[in-house]
């Protein structure tokens, strides 16, 4: 993949399919500290122990369509790639937190891309689904939330032209 978004948008889509009502997804720049943190966090059905002993390998997967699955293997290996490492957090039940950490400076570190487009399509693909979205850039914080969009829209659907209107509005506030 050519860019961290992505990888954001495959691991949410893994949320998705794992029947998450919400995804949280988080970044954090520290230029000082030289670290990029990129967290994708869900309230779906979990892993189990050997489910997630198993996850990064790129011939593992639980879907039915296909025989591999390169998502965590590849953001995996994106991380090791600028000096990172990835981790897994996963209880039956209770959801999943994918967390990949990167050294910000690294000449091998992928691009964060176009997270805006990426949020985007989560939303409408998935309109009835939680996107929580937190960017904290050197002390910045910048947060997207579709709740407080639904609340404002009422009884108008979320990926309907006058919410995706105000989406994007509420995603230029980004301090990409």
């Amino acid at each position: 993949m050519e860019d961290l978004s992505l990888h954001i948008l495959d691991i949410a889509e893994n949320s998705v399919a794992a029947q998450a009502s919400q995804i949280e997804i988080r970044l954090s720049e520290d230029k000082k500290q030289d670290v990029l943190s990129v967290e994708v966090i869900d309230n779906g059905i979990g892993m189990d122990e050997d489910t997630q002993k198993r996850a990064l390998d790129p011939f593992f997967t639980t879907k039915k369509v296909r025989r591999f699955g390169l998502g965590l293997s590849l953001l995996s290996e994106s991380a090791k790639a600028a000096n990172g490492h990835l981790s897994i957090a996963s209880k039956k039940g209770k959801g999943t937190r994918i967390r990949a950490n990167f050294q910000h400076s690294h000449i091998d570190r992928k691009p964060l891309g176009n997270i805006g487009q990426t949020i985007i399509t989560l939303v409408i693909g998935n309109p009835d689904i939680d996107i929580i979205y937190i960017h904290q850039k050197d002390g910045h914080k910048y947060v997207f939330d579709t709740r407080k969009i639904r609340s404002r829209l009422k009884d108008i659907p979320i990926n309907s032209l006058d919410g995706m209107r105000m989406v994007r509005e509420e995603l230029r506030g980004d301090p990409k």
